[in-house]
């Protein structure tokens, strides 16, 4: 059955709604999987050290692919790899929640991030290339953001229930209706579209090779520096072997007559302005979610259903600000959005410092999780919109690739950081005598201080790069509904 013509409002929200589910389930995987892990290693007999590697080891292909994602997508596309990626992303769910050991869920959770980095972009860039850029293209990436910012604490809140209620094989059976739910609506919600010149369409296999390898290699080397060491031989070799490919793709594809990334995208000062916050921004919101669901955990006591209830605020908060950003980027432009919720994230992170040994919930996490959960919806739509103004049609895959991978990359070196952060600053408190709970809260408030300062450099950042002349010109022209319709 083919797709529906996409000009009345039904049909367009119908194809949104698809895709933000999409992205939903995507995000969500990121942190479903954290309240499970102790679950998860009692019943695979996972050590401590290896149980990082079930987040890491989607959180790593899913960074590493996404660039390759989005330029297939625009090369073979964009329906196509939508639809090839969530069901890659279902089949591998379904072999994780039969995994039989260590080695099988995590190969089975890196396969669900390849699904998901093929996935991702495709998505947002149909949503770009369905809705004309302006005010109806603002709503629409205003609830994506909304669904895509709430992701993180939802997983968390969906994780417990389900570890709690059904086991943890459910955290990864859950998205497989999902995904056969996306694939066979897609042909019926969705018009495909690829780039337009398609009897030179090539795709660059060097630089895809290089960039894909360069990435994943860097995230590898990131994530796995607070256990090895920042300064130990293996982080420093992985990270030069690592940073050499990617400096290998810039040579070639500067020498290549169709890259995979095209340089010139690079000359719009509000793109690359963007994707320097969506690092920022990932930086301070992966170690939020990590740094909170510990200190939940492991020092106030709660169990898996409860750590996810205590993040239904911060979810909600997400959503409702999301809402009201995209709104916002229409009457005032994107930029003051941004610096807004950025500097509001930063708060709420520095609020988290005060956190107690002796709390609760009501008193040290509630305030905080709100105020952080109000910023990081108010950042997360302007951002994605900021990346994506101004891009040619056939840049749509590229461009929503760049920032995914932005936010990716951001997330894991923010969480490698600010959990090297946190270990020495505990061990410090137990080399002072300190209790573990006190110790404990004493890693996590170092981590939310650093965290306040990455959300404080990106609003800092978001006001020096990304330019107040397109910000004005995108508000203008959305308030006088100018923009014109994407072609089909």
């Amino acid at each position: 059955m083919s797709a529906q013509d996409l000009t009345t409002p039904r049909a367009k929200n119908l194809a949104l709604l698809l895709l933000a589910l999409t992205q939903f389930v995507v995000v969500i995987d990121a942190s479903i999987v954290n309240v499970a892990l102790p679950s998860i290693g009692t019943a695979l007999d996972i050590t401590q050290d290896n149980l990082s590697w079930v987040v890491n080891s989607y959180t790593l292909v899913f960074g590493g692919f996404l660039l390759l994602g989005g330029r297939l997508a625009d090369f073979f596309g964009r329906r196509r790899m939508f639809m090839s990626g969530m069901a890659l992303f279902g089949i591998a769910s379904l072999a994780g929640g039969f995994a039989q050991s260590e080695e099988w869920l995590i190969i089975a959770r890196a396969v669900q991030g390849l699904g998901a980095a093929l996935a991702s972009p495709a998505a947002l860039s149909i949503v770009t290339t369905t809705f004309a850029e302006g005010s109806e293209r603002n709503r629409a990436l205003g609830i994506w953001g909304a669904v895509a910012g709430a992701g993180g604490a939802a997983g968390v809140l969906l994780g417990g229930i389900l570890t709690e209620w059904a086991g943890w094989e459910w955290v990864l059976f859950v998205n497989v209706p999902i995904a056969a739910f996306v694939v066979w609506q897609a042909p019926r919600r969705l018009l495909e579209s690829r780039e337009e010149e398609e009897s030179e369409r090539t795709l660059d296999i060097p630089g895809a090779v290089s960039i894909t390898a360069g990435l994943a290699i860097l995230v590898y080397a990131l994530v796995d520096a607070a256990q090895a060491g920042w300064t130990s031989s293996e982080t420093l070799v992985k990270g030069a072997i690592g940073l050499g490919l990617i400096a290998a793709f810039v040579v070639i594809e500067l020498r290549t007559r169709r890259p995979l990334v095209p340089f010139s995208i690079f000359r719009m000062r509000t793109l690359r302005g963007a994707n320097v916050v969506g690092i920022l921004t990932g930086m301070s919101l992966f170690s939020m979610f990590f740094m909170i669901t510990l200190y939940l955990q492991q020092v106030l006591g709660l169990d898996a259903l409860e750590a996810g209830l205590a993040y239904l605020p911060l979810a909600i908060a997400i959503i409702l600000a999301a809402g009201i950003a995209g709104q916002l980027v229409t009457r005032v432009g994107y930029k003051p959005v941004v610096i807004t919720g950025l500097l509001t994230v930063s708060a709420g992170l520095f609020w988290f410092t005060q956190i107690s040994p002796d709390g609760s919930f009501w008193v040290d996490v509630l305030g905080p999780s709100l105020l952080a959960g109000i910023g990081l919806g108010l950042t997360f739509v302007p951002v994605t919109i900021a990346a994506m103004t101004g891009t040619k049609r056939e840049e749509a895959g590229l461009a929503s690739g760049l920032i995914n991978t932005s936010q990716q990359v951001g997330g894991a070196l923010g969480l490698a950081i600010l959990a090297s952060v946190a270990n020495s600053a505990t061990s410090d408190s137990f080399a002072d005598g300190a209790s573990r709970a006190v110790a404990l809260t004493d890693g996590f408030s170092a981590a939310f201080l650093v965290g306040a300062c990455f959300a404080l450099a990106g609003a800092g950042l978001a006001a020096i790069l990304i330019s107040s002349k397109d910000s004005r010109e995108h508000a203008e022209a959305a308030q006088r509904g100018e923009a014109e319709m994407p072609a089909a």
